[in-house]
């Protein structure tokens, strides 16, 4: 039997098993053993060789638009950037990873126009696995769904799911930490609602034998195995609806109705035509909040402050983070650094390589001579 047919048992064992405590640690073996196997499939197919998408990382921040074929994202992608993606009413019109850069706010946003994802990508249909290996390098997922077609977002989202893409999720905070004896013992704080012998069970699908496990807060078994796991890509997403031009007013109540059974608020999905090129404004004021870009305008010696040209960051980051990116003296020799705007306490503020920056700080850093 081959690992794909293996996996198909897998998962239909799952599906079939009901679910309560005397079968938990069952079903938490399965799932650990059904991530594993398709790890190794996946691994598998990569060593195949074949067509590879690789895109190498430009810019300030990169974005991947997901969407079926001929949902419109090589005119999307046109409308807002340099690039010169080849477009059509036809399936596959892109096959190969489009990139272009759009220019907002002094920022220097990558968007990766990918081909079309159909269903069963993960599992390599349609090139699937390339695709989605591309999206997994992206700072933002945008879906990019066809108003008449609200549905595509659950296939979509299944097909990231299953090549270990995690949307608008936070990591599980599980501590394993292998040791030389006593066997797995576990420590969990009273909301873990997992019995321990389920948590050892997934634990040896991994060939742990001695290990000391700490989980402080409520998970499922599938965040338990993501926890184990270390190819996990945790990315946040926004849903663009697309060819909003074509929306008649009766038929809107019905787009918001199905876009909140998919958990998607209606106020908080951006409706756009890529085509009439309308609603685009508001698209890259999203891609711009969700990314959490923040401005800096740097204090240049002998030059003032550069207003023109911004270095731009992630919300989090530092002045150790900044000197990074400048790289060369500034990272080098850095001494100290004087920063006015909201997150000084004071203008001229020294402060350390640990200070938080926020969005338009003003930042001089001094070097060692």
């Amino acid at each position: 039997m081959g690992l794909e047919e293996e996996i198909e048992d897998l998962r239909e064992e799952i599906a079939e098993t009901p679910y309560n405590k005397s079968t938990e640690a069952h079903i938490g073996r399965l799932k650990a053993k059904l991530a594993e196997k398709k790890e190794k499939l996946e691994n598998q197919s990569s060593a195949g060789g074949g067509h590879g998408y690789a895109v190498e990382k430009h810019g300030d921040a990169t974005v991947a638009l997901v969407g079926f074929p001929s949902v419109g994202k090589s005119t999307l992608i046109n409308a807002l950037t340099n690039a010169d993606s080849e477009t059509g009413s036809y399936e596959f019109t892109t096959l190969d990873v489009n990139p272009g850069m759009l220019q907002y706010r002094g920022a220097q946003i990558q968007i990766l126009d990918v081909p079309g994802l159909i269903e069963g990508a993960a599992g390599g249909r349609g090139g699937g696995k390339e695709v989605l290996s591309v999206v997994r390098t992206a700072d933002l997922v945008v879906f990019l769904l066809s108003v008449f077609e609200i549905e595509q977002y659950d296939r979509l989202s299944e097909e990231l799911y299953d090549t270990n893409i995690r949307i608008d999720a936070e990591p599980p905070n599980i501590n394993v930490r292998k040791t030389h004896k006593d066997g797995i013992q576990v420590t969990t704080s009273d909301e873990v609602s997992l019995e321990e012998e389920t948590i050892k069970q997934v634990l040896r699908e991994y060939g742990y034998v001695n290990a000391q496990v700490t989980i402080p807060h409520d998970v499922t078994i599938d965040e338990l195995v993501d926890g184990v796991m270390d190819n996990r890509v945790y990315l946040p997403s926004m849903v663009a609806v697309n060819k909003a031009d074509l929306i008649d007013k009766d038929y809107l109540p019905t787009i918001k109705r199905e876009l909140r059974e998919r958990g998607l608020d209606p106020e908080e999905v951006v409706f756009i035509s890529a085509e009439e090129e309308r609603g685009l404004d508001g698209f890259t004021e999203r891609v711009w909040e969700e990314l959490g870009l923040i401005r800096i305008y740097m204090d240049k010696p002998g030059r003032g402050v550069d207003y023109e040209e911004p270095l731009i960051l992630f919300e989090g980051d530092t002045v150790g983070d900044a000197c990074r990116k400048i790289g060369g003296e500034f990272e080098d020799r850095f001494k100290f650094a004087r920063v006015s705007g909201p997150s000084a306490k004071h203008d001229e503020q020294q402060v350390g390589r640990d200070h938080e920056l926020a969005d338009e700080d003003e930042l001089r850093i001094v070097a060692r001579k």
